[in-house]
């Protein structure tokens, strides 16, 4: 390079599955060379059915239109502010003013780094959970900002210890990510958890940003932080469209809270576009106006295929929690898991090892939960964002791995 690059840059590394869809990419490569079937990937939660089509139909005709082509607001549309004040106040009973306590996002993964850019400093600290979203690290390291990883286990619900977090030196500390229905593990928040971290962050003026895409995932009762009294003195939160409306791609998102904090987030924000494609808007206003059958069609589909991940687990060898919410379904591997001790150890963790041999035996790419954080190191986890067909493919390529 003719220039180094910035120091910051030096403290994250390319995204992991960049760097994985990279290898198998090439394994497929010469996969079609020999005139075989492509790897069959269950690691990444993008969603495979199709938007609500009242917000297609939306995009198309709004986008013939000569006046939806040009720059738009900062803020968004107010339709598109209106609509999720009238989502929020619907499923989660929180009443959001839609003219300063709403910033729609270019998808949700915008508003972490944001967030962090607008409220970290150089040494600031950040409590992050383990196992949890890598991005809350990466984005909080890109600020310069002073990683403190709080634990949660499976022993404790995958929740907060919060005697041990009173235990930690919290000097320094200003904000706090959180992220239930959890990423990866599929645990549930409740009303008395929110409690407790709502606390928590007033009690140590810290400010709690939590991440809550998943929660019309297998869930029945969806839950917002916001909705805990005292949060929105304390708390932001982030939403989306990508998984509960299958809108990965369309990059549309939210943050919401006090009105002196979504300023700043919008403060960051302006520097950085300018403003989304109106017809997206337009499209986002009608998804959010599914009702509840919506969600229940979405969640038949997701708990059957649940059913058939777990019949994968359970060749596998991998216990696992039936009962879990969200995209994915998590497993933890025994220290004599016989998959495992097909791939040499090493330096790799028992998940990684069950992750390598499936790869490279079957064909079949399941997530090593080492990726987020230490506490993941023992566990896989499989995408529930594959068809009832592939999974059931998957899981004959896997059972001839132990006959070879």
């Amino acid at each position: 390079m003719i220039i180094p690059p910035a120091r910051r840059t030096g403290s994250v590394q390319e995204y992991y599955f960049s760097r994985k869809l990279k290898e198998i990419a090439e394994i497929n490569k010469r996969k079609a060379a020999a005139g075989l079937a492509s790897v069959i990937n269950l690691g990444i939660g993008a969603p495979d059915g199709m938007p609500p089509a009242d917000a297609i139909l939306a995009l198309t005709e709004s986008a013939r239109r000569k006046d939806t082509h040009a720059y738009q607001s900062y803020v968004g549309i107010e339709e598109l502010r209106k609509a999720f004040a009238a989502w929020y106040l619907r499923y989660y009973g929180v009443t959001l003013d839609p003219s300063c306590e709403i910033q729609p996002l270019v998808g949700s993964k915008e508003g972490i780094l944001l967030t962090a850019l607008a409220f970290l400093d150089e040494g600031d600290g950040v409590l992050v959970p383990d196992p949890g979203y890598p991005t809350y690290t990466s984005a909080s390291l890109l600020t310069q900002a002073r990683i403190i990883r709080y634990d949660l286990r499976e022993d404790k619900g995958w929740k907060p210890d919060f005697d041990a977090l009173e235990q930690t030196d919290l000097s320094g500390v200003k904000l706090m990510w959180v992220n239930y229905p959890h990423m990866p593990t599929g645990a549930s928040a409740s009303p008395g958890l929110y409690r407790e971290i709502v606390d928590f962050a007033l009690r140590h003026r810290i400010l709690v940003v939590n991440d809550n895409p998943y929660s019309f995932i297998l869930n029945d009762h969806p839950l917002s932080i916001l909705a805990t009294p005292g949060a929105k003195e304390c708390c932001l939160e982030l939403n989306s469209l990508s998984k509960a409306h299958n809108m990965s791609g369309w990059r549309i998102g939210m943050i919401a809270g006090d009105r002196e904090l979504v300023a700043q987030v919008l403060k960051v924000k302006s520097q950085m576009d300018s403003g989304m494609f109106k017809p997206l808007q337009l499209a986002a206003v009608e998804a959010l106006k599914q009702g509840p059958e919506w969600f229940r069609e979405l969640n038949a589909v997701y708990a059957r295929r649940k059913v058939l991940a777990g019949a994968i687990f359970d060749l596998l060898g991998v216990r696992y929690d039936p009962d879990s919410s969200g995209l994915f379904l998590w497993g933890r591997v025994s220290d004599d898991n016989p998959y495992a001790a097909l791939t040499p150890a090493g330096e790799k963790s028992l998940g990684e090892r069950v992750s390598d041999t499936v790869l490279y035996r079957s064909g079949v790419f399941i997530t090593p939960g080492f990726i987020f954080g230490k506490n993941g190191e023992n566990y896989i986890r499989i995408s529930l964002c594959a068809k009832e067909e592939v999974l059931v493919q998957a899981r004959k390529q896997i059972a001839g791995i132990l006959n070879n």
